[in-house]
């Protein structure tokens, strides 16, 4: 079982690097966001089919390998559907560039792809799409292949805070501790049991499964940065809400549990899908794949780091000193949203790199 996860795990982490680096790469610039939110809308989905089928399961003997097993035709199917992927047309017209190839082979190569992906729709203008592609490819100066160096200057190292920034939030503001710990937020918040407890996280599921369905109807319209700020905001009034019912409030069980649906809720307007959208977005092509490689080492590092701490921690200082500690952080995380992380709404890929960075 442990060989299992691991294997399991090296295989999450790189498709989270992948797949948002693929769909920003290849979707029309006016529905990227809506596009790379429903990479979240679907995780979410997974994840109350796994409330779902946990909670059939929670009492039954040796239940964990009926919950492994539901999973597995489904990443057989997922497994088998990426070989009809095409290429992203953008990462071939940087091989172009860079001399990694013959240099019209790519071109129709790109131009096929971006037939496939975008079907019909783009008619005969796929050409000179390739073509407005590689002219501002050129013109932001992608020529040359990146070190690793290179990520931690200039226009690089700007998109390597905004990006790292961004997600290194997402985990320290509590997310893995208020959404793991879940269950016994609300046994200890008056349910009776863990199944009880585990049912109802069916519906913290839902929640953000319809949450995020709103951000991902009203990114590409309301921009990043207010479902940022508006959603953070949320996010800093439910830790001190829980805060508060642990120190001050133990009579209102009430209290922790709207505190916790607040919390799922505006986490799914801001961090949860905006985090994945903007690392996606931010960094210049030629080092995307690296930038998206250490955001996501930070973000999958920071969330260890606040799962294996809670609970000493939470021995250490109490449940409500260390939501309090949790409130602050996200304070902290909306100022620096407010000063460092910039409007992309509406910009291409390279628009982004040669206005924003």
């Amino acid at each position: 079982m442990v060989i299992g996860r691991f294997v399991f795990g090296i295989g999450i982490g790189l498709a989270m690097h992948a797949a948002p680096m693929y769909i920003a790469e290849t979707a029309p610039t006016q529905i990227r966001g809506r596009l790379i939110s429903l990479k979240e809308f679907f995780i979410v989905l997974g994840m109350v089919v796994g409330y779902t089928v946990g909670s059939l399961f929670v009492d039954m003997v040796s239940g964990w390998r009926y919950m492994y097993g539901v999973s597995s035709p489904l990443s057989v199917i997922m497994g088998i559907g990426m070989w009809w992927l095409p290429a992203s047309p953008r990462w071939l017209l940087l091989r172009a560039i860079q001399g990694k190839g013959n240099m019209q082979d790519l071109k129709e190569n790109a131009i096929f792809c971006l037939c496939r992906l975008r079907g019909p729709a783009i008619g005969d203008s796929a050409p000179a799409q390739v073509d407005e592609i590689l002219d501002e490819l050129s013109s932001i100066e992608e020529t040359k292949e990146a070190s690793l160096g290179e990520m931690f200057h200039g226009k690089c190292l700007k998109a390597l805070i905004i990006g790292g920034g961004l997600v290194l939030f997402q985990q320290i503001t509590g997310q893995p501790s208020v959404l793991y710990y879940a269950a016994s937020i609300l046994e200890s918040a008056g349910f009776s049991g863990a199944s009880d407890a585990t049912r109802v996280s069916i519906l913290l599921g839902l929640l953000k499964l319809i949450m995020t369905a709103v951000a991902v109807l009203v990114v590409d319209k309301v921009g990043r940065r207010p479902l940022l700020l508006g959603g953070v905001s949320g996010i800093v009034i439910s830790l001190f809400l829980l805060g508060s019912y642990y120190i001050y409030l133990g009579d209102a069980p009430a209290v922790a549990v709207i505190a916790l649906l607040l919390y799922v809720g505006c986490y799914q307007l801001s961090f949860g899908p905006i985090g994945w959208l903007m690392i996606s977005e931010i960094f210049p092509l030629r080092v995307r794949g690296r930038g998206l490689s250490i955001a996501v080492l930070v973000n999958f590092g920071a969330n260890a780091i606040v799962t294996f701490s809670f609970s000493p921690l939470k021995a250490l200082l109490g449940a409500g000193v260390l939501f309090y500690g949790f409130g602050v952080i996200a304070v902290l995380s909306l100022l620096f949203i407010f000063f460092f992380i910039p409007e992309t709404k509406g910009l291409s890929l390279e628009e982004i790199e040669a206005k924003l960075l």
